[in-house]
């Protein structure tokens, strides 16, 4: 009896992890690749844009009457490096691009600190921010960002997310720009289909619900049930640290111990897996990274990691700068931006990171 409990329930959880849309977090939203085909000019912009990211700076021309004053509020209390290595770069870039400014920072937990956050928001708008760079997660995110966007005075960008808002046509906000969550979760979801081309058993760790869930898990169970040989076993939310994703690892590996391999959706999340495998004598399933930050590479060089998805990191702080300056000058820019990934395995040799490390962390390694 006890068996067959366990069996519904897990069939339940499994259910609900394909209805994590249905939850009213967000508007509907054009996917990356189906925006620049609905607006052409918009293509064009992007990539107009990318080439700028890719070439040398060219300093500003028009001299400024200010400093412009850029408010940052991002989720930078995680394992992950990306937020604090894009802060970085978005500085040196400004830098180099002689554009004076004010930059004020502050970093939260990702799924807390909600009314931190909108003190910070209201505070941003107060003080007349040029620039608000923020991200969208929850539908209270959502609430904080339409009322910004009310305020013709603070230009909002936000980061972290690759796919524009309908309800917005019209009134989007200044950018949105990352690294698309869609693209980068159907790149894993095709190395592992070349991984196991026979078929294979997953576990699933969800962030907490919201906005990431649906875009990076989701995706990937969608992109792994067109062919029928993958077989989701299990799925778990996880408050997106590494306490709560070992406790699910450790819970997934002990139910199914026949697993193949465990689908993670973090950075913070693939830590705190590959320590459970580890720890727990599970050799045998893989696990995956997701961004290609330090922690991830320095895990995939140790052979405890198996895969990643590697942002090429800088590449959205550039973009940001960049479109700064455009706007600046007058000239229209980009709504939306996504920087490039690499798909990077424990075999990959020395020198082949070394030269995607390069190219990723140009700025925000830079000493």
């Amino acid at each position: 009896m006890k068996k067959r409990i366990q069996v519904i329930l897990t069939a339940l959880l499994i259910l609900s992890t394909f209805q994590v849309k249905a939850i009213p977090l967000l508007y509907s939203f054009w996917e990356y690749d189906e925006y620049l085909n609905e607006f052409p000019e918009q293509k064009q912009l992007v990539e107009e844009l990318r080439a700028i990211v890719m070439a040398p700076p060219v300093p500003l021309s028009e001299p400024q009457k200010r400093p412009i004053r850029i408010s940052v509020i991002h989720p930078g209390e995680q394992a992950s490096d990306y937020w604090r290595r894009s802060v970085v770069a978005l500085e040196r870039r400004l830098q180099y691009l002689g554009i004076k400014y004010e930059l004020n920072r502050v970093s939260t937990r990702l799924h807390l600190d909600i009314r931190e956050q909108s003190s910070s928001l209201l505070a941003a708008i107060k003080n007349k921010a040029d620039y608000l760079i923020f991200t969208l997660n929850t539908s209270k995110h959502r609430k904080f960002i339409e009322h910004v966007l009310q305020n013709p005075d603070t230009k909002l960008i936000l980061q972290n997310i690759t796919t524009p808002i309908k309800a917005w046509h019209g009134h989007q906000p200044f950018m949105y720009v990352g690294f698309d969550h869609l693209l980068g979760t159907r790149a894993l979801a095709q190395y592992y289909q070349e991984r196991f081309p026979d078929g294979a058993k997953y576990a699933l760790l969800y962030y907490s619900q919201g906005y990431l869930s649906a875009a990076r898990g989701d995706t990937f169970i969608e992109a792994m049930r067109q062919k029928e040989k993958y077989t989701l076993q299990t799925a778990y939310y996880t408050k997106v640290d590494y306490s709560s994703s070992y406790r699910s690892t450790v819970s997934a590996i002990k139910e199914y111990p026949d697993l193949d391999f465990i689908y993670a959706s973090s950075t913070d999340i693939s830590l705190g897996a590959k320590d459970a495998l580890l720890e727990n004598n599970a050799h045998h399933i893989e696990v995956n990274g997701w961004g290609g930050g330090s922690a991830e590479l320095e895990a995939l060089e140790k052979g405890e990691m198996d895969v990643t998805v590697m942002r090429m990191n800088d590449d959205t702080a550039i973009a940001i700068a960049e479109a700064i300056k455009m706007d600046l000058q007058g000239k229209k820019t980009a709504t939306v931006f996504s920087g490039d990934f690499e798909i990077v395995t424990k075999e990959i040799t020395k020198e082949n990171l070394e030269r995607l490390k390069a190219r990723a962390f140009r700025y925000s390694d830079m000493k």
